[in-house]
């Protein structure tokens, strides 16, 4: 089962804005949006890690 933590996050009001445009855009919600890009980034920094 995949566990959660909750937090509170806070924004600058220009990224919140952004990132809900973005989330729109993309027919998610705003934290399966926050979740999509952190998880896109981290996969990133691990794949640039296993490289040679």
């Amino acid at each position: 089962m995949n566990e959660e933590t909750k937090i509170t996050l806070r924004l600058p009001a220009d990224l919140h804005q952004w990132l809900t445009a973005q989330a729109k855009s993309a027919r998610r919600s705003l934290n399966s949006e926050i979740v999509h890009r952190l998880e896109v980034e981290r996969d990133a920094v691990v794949a640039d890690h296993e490289s040679p």
